[in-house]
């Protein structure tokens, strides 16, 4: 049986847990001299023991280092417009498995949402956590807060998927520099906010001949992404 996965906030001789993470251990009825896997969601992982655990805290002991799942070739980014319900968590959960390194949250014109709550937040960053749990990876993507477009940076190459375009990411994506790939929202991105990405150095893409839905958009194009630098 596989060993269970515990994020922890860095990797030590001695690693105490607070209650969240305690009740968990419970639940997968861990007890004290049971194996785990340890990581520190930046990309260290090692097997580990339970010394300790009660109803507030748990008490782990480091064991040897391991290597954890292979990452891409440079880290991915994946910004994606603000999304109703629960649309966003289910990009987080796909982007964390498809091995993003962030999400960027963004408000667009035709945004879903002009904004998020701090609760929604933290939920976004739970499932991130978790779902690099289940995906085992090493590395647990940030979740920053949105910004506009006009204030979003990037590192490298910016793809950005844009129906109509002739251009083909497989035509322009190189393993040189970080990338980041940008979806809109469900009334898309305006021809402005295109224009005045490109005119910033993005590339528009196409994503087949298809109109995709706003949940569906950002997975197949991070998909495309990263299953060329495996």
């Amino acid at each position: 049986m596989a060993e269970h996965r515990v994020r922890v906030p860095a990797l030590a001789p001695q690693m105490i847990l607070g209650p969240r993470e305690a009740r968990h251990l419970h639940v997968l009825r861990l007890r004290p001299g049971d194996p785990v896997r340890v990581f520190d969601g930046q990309g260290a992982e090692a097997s580990a023991t339970v010394e300790e655990l009660d109803d507030t805290r748990a008490v782990l002991a480091l064991g040897e280092r391991v290597a954890g799942a292979a990452e891409t070739p440079q880290p991915v980014t994946l910004a994606v417009a603000l999304l109703k319900g629960d649309k966003l968590a289910d990009v987080v959960r796909a982007a964390t498995e498809l091995g993003a390194a962030r999400v960027q949250l963004l408000v667009t014109r035709h945004a879903d949402a002009r904004e998020i709550g701090g609760q929604k937040l933290t939920r976004l960053r739970r499932v991130a956590e978790e779902a690099s749990k289940q995906s085992r990876r090493a590395v647990t993507p940030e979740v920053l807060d949105p910004v506009g477009l006009a204030d979003l940076t990037w590192e490298g190459q910016l793809f950005v998927a844009q129906p109509g375009s002739r251009e083909r990411l497989t035509e322009h994506l190189t393993w040189n520099a970080p990338v980041t790939v940008l979806t809109g929202p469900e009334g898309g991105l305006s021809d402005a906010e295109v224009a005045a990405l490109t005119a910033r150095g993005a590339v528009a893409v196409t994503l087949g001949p298809r109109i995709l839905r706003a949940e569906t958009a950002p997975v197949a194009l991070l998909g495309a992404i990263v299953a060329t630098g495996v």
